[in-house]
Order: C-alpha cells, then sequence, then structure tokens
C-alpha cells in the first residue's frame, strides 16, 4: 500500500526551485519514519527538475486516523 491510499500525505507545495511535502506516520512512534520520508524524498529528487530542493516534513496535527485512508485501502485491510 502506498503512502497517498494510506492518507499520510497532507499536502504538497510546489514552487520554481522548491517541492515541500507535509506528511504524517500513523503513529508517532512509528519506527518506519524515517525510512518513509526518505524514500518519498529520494522518489520526489528523482523525477523532480535538477537543482529541486525537496522538503519532506513530519507533522502530527491534525493526528493520522483510518479515515484518511481511500476506500481502496480500507477495503485491502478489511476496514472498508
Amino acid at each position: 500500500m502506498n503512502i497517498v491510499d494510506l492518507g499520510l500525505v497532507y499536502g504538497i507545495d510546489v514552487t520554481a526551485n522548491v517541492v515541500h511535502v507535509e506528511m504524517t506516520m500513523t503513529t508517532a512512534a512509528c519506527p518506519m519514519a524515517e525510512m518513509i520520508t526518505d524514500q518519498a524524498r529520494a522518489v520526489i529528487a528523482a523525477i523532480a527538475p535538477e537543482g529541486t530542493t525537496v522538503d519532506v516534513r513530519l507533522v502530527w496535527d491534525p493526528p493520522w486516523t483510518p479515515d484518511k485512508m481511500t476506500g481502496v485501502a480500507r477495503e485491502h485491510f478489511g476496514w472498508g
């Protein structure tokens, strides 16, 4: 399951040379947070024009809840 369908991406803002992403984890204690944000940063950098700054920030407000998931994700996990 990807981070968009899980509802972890809260916002994306693109300006001339900066891609700013606000995302969250399902819990502040998520042991995968650093790996997930590093991977998001790497994927964005790979498709962005050279010289683009990629800023991925973890935010905790609003807290993540399962209702932020897409219907496909909820069904996948049996929550639909």
